[in-house]
């Protein structure tokens, strides 16, 4: 029997040595310039650059129901593809946890990792005639109607719960918020930029490149505390006195059935990448604080985050 279980872990380890993705491929679900897809492209060219894939990461922008049909194409059509990872965030978890996502749930596919953290934001455009949250609060109280706050999420997602969160906290009634719904990051900025919605509800990483142009201005972080450059002179919304912060891990997840060799290649494809320097540097450039967790660790924190999502959506009356 020991002959036996030594020639198993040889067997296994052989396999996972050998195993290298052929025409590996990253989904973000959502339009170009979001958040899941920095994360599908930043982490591919950070394993490309330390060899950790021969050949290039494809991504793949997979758009439409705030992930949902991404995820709905890897359960039904991918289930056991080697060669797949899927950009992920509390975005995906935030729509699981409601039932969005069709009659799929957390555990129709297999949660791979997180590399980093993100924070929300409120932004506004560079010549908004709001100069600080305050301003922007008291006028939002004012009249709802007159301001309308997109993001890059679906009516209930994750940046639409943000916006509710933070009017709740300013004594907003929630039935009055005017949320308009984008499909990613990207859209949502071309339209605050293009004047069609008042304030963005995006992520620091979605935004740094905007705030260090002048084109957009950040009224407050969703961050535990205050960020480097260049959000350091913006202030949290608890300095603020809004009780609200919203972390954002930048993850992902494969096919519940991808075969283990793949999925250890995978997991340890992540490991190396986020003990990099090379992923440091991405991390510092874009206001990115540190976050990992992988394995079966990872699946009990998204198990967890499910369930709490749920209960807040409720709370919010999102969902019943």
């Amino acid at each position: 029997m020991k002959k036996l279980a030594v020639l198993g872990l040889v067997v296994s380890s052989i396999a996972l040595a050998q195993f290298t993705p052929r025409n590996p491929e990253c989904i973000a679900p959502a339009g170009a310039g979001g958040g899941w897809d920095f994360t599908c492209r930043s982490v591919s060219q950070v394993m490309q650059d330390l060899k950790i894939v021969v050949q290039p990461i494809k991504t793949t922008n997979v758009t439409g129901a705030g992930g949902g049909v991404a995820y709905a194409n890897v359960v039904t059509q991918r289930g056991d593809d080697a060669n797949l990872i899927v950009a992920a965030s509390p975005a995906t978890t935030v729509r699981l946890a409601q039932g969005q996502f069709s009659r799929f749930t957390e555990r129709d596919v297999r949660w791979l990792g997180a590399v980093a953290a993100d924070f929300g934001l409120v932004a506004v455009k560079a010549d908004a005639p709001w100069k600080t949250m305050q301003e922007l609060v008291a006028a939002w109280k004012a009249d709802p109607s007159k301001i309308a706050v997109g993001g890059g999420s679906a009516v209930g997602g994750q940046d639409h719960m943000k916006v509710l969160l933070l009017g709740r906290a300013a004594g907003i009634e929630p039935r009055s918020v005017k949320y308009v719904p984008f499909d990613g990051g990207g859209q949502a900025l071309t339209s605050l930029l293009g004047n069609f919605i008042q304030v963005f509800a995006g992520d620091a990483s979605e935004l740094r490149a905007q705030v260090e142009a002048g084109t957009v201005r950040v009224l407050g972080i969703m961050s535990p505390r205050r960020l480097p450059a260049p959000f350091a002179s913006v202030p949290t919304l608890r300095e603020l006195g809004y009780n609200v912060e919203w972390v954002v891990w930048r993850g992902f997840y494969v096919p519940r059935n991808m075969p283990a060799p793949a999925f250890e290649f995978w997991s340890r494809a992540l490991r190396q990448v986020e003990r990099s320097p090379e992923w440091t540097r991405v991390r510092e450039q874009n206001s990115l604080g540190q976050f990992f967790m992988a394995g079966a660790e990872f699946q009990v924190f998204i198990d967890r985050q499910v369930a709490q999502f749920r209960n807040l959506s409720r709370e919010l009356g999102i969902i019943r």
